[in-house]
């Protein structure tokens, strides 16, 4: 029983890891294409002294792409801070929504898709930090038939956080809107 505990395990870990490595990249690469405005999405948040605004919103993307590419890679430390920074992405979101400033931008990383806070992201970043639990402990072996089903696994997760994200932003976005008062 030991070994079938272990093996799922490292499947699950390897899951979170492969889906939260994914999202990490892809939001790191997104906050670098828009670096001008992101400063912007920083200081709505109303969380960081005015002076370090700036270089906060020029070292996260690479600290995401950076964690990202460790979780890609099997680093099972990069658990460790990418599970801290969801968990405070997580806090700086409950933080607003209950200071009444749920409107702003999230910074997920899609400007085109602006996107604002909501408890269901709060829930989100919560659920993928719980994901990465496993990944502190145990990864699947590379080209092993686990790591292939973690892959897998870890490509429909970041598949489909990529669909709710989408869908949240458009439901929320101009167009709904309008359809909401056409009706």
């Amino acid at each position: 029983m030991t070994e079938l505990v272990q093996t799922a395990m490292s499947v699950t870990g390897g899951i979170g890891a492969t889906g939260v490595g994914l999202v990490f990249l892809t939001a790191g690469i997104a906050k670098l294409r828009s670096r001008r405005i992101f400063p912007g999405v920083v200081a709505n948040y109303r969380l960081l002294p005015g002076p370090l605004v700036a270089p906060f919103a020029a070292a996260l993307p690479v600290a995401e792409l950076a964690i990202g590419a460790g979780l890609l890679a099997g680093l099972m430390l990069a658990a460790i801070p990418a599970i801290a920074l969801l968990l405070a992405f997580a806090v700086a979101m409950a933080v607003n929504i209950g200071r009444g400033r749920a409107h702003i931008d999230c910074g997920c990383g899609r400007s085109e898709l602006r996107q604002p806070l909501s408890r269901t992201l709060v829930l989100r970043n919560i659920a993928l930090a719980l994901l990465l639990v496993p990944a502190t402990v145990a990864l699947p072996a590379f080209m092993t038939a686990e790591w292939l089903i973690a892959l897998a696994g870890g490509t429909a997760l970041y598949l489909l956080t990529l669909l709710v994200n989408t869908l949240a932003a458009l439901a929320s976005g101009p167009l709904a809107a309008q359809e909401r008062n056409s009706l």
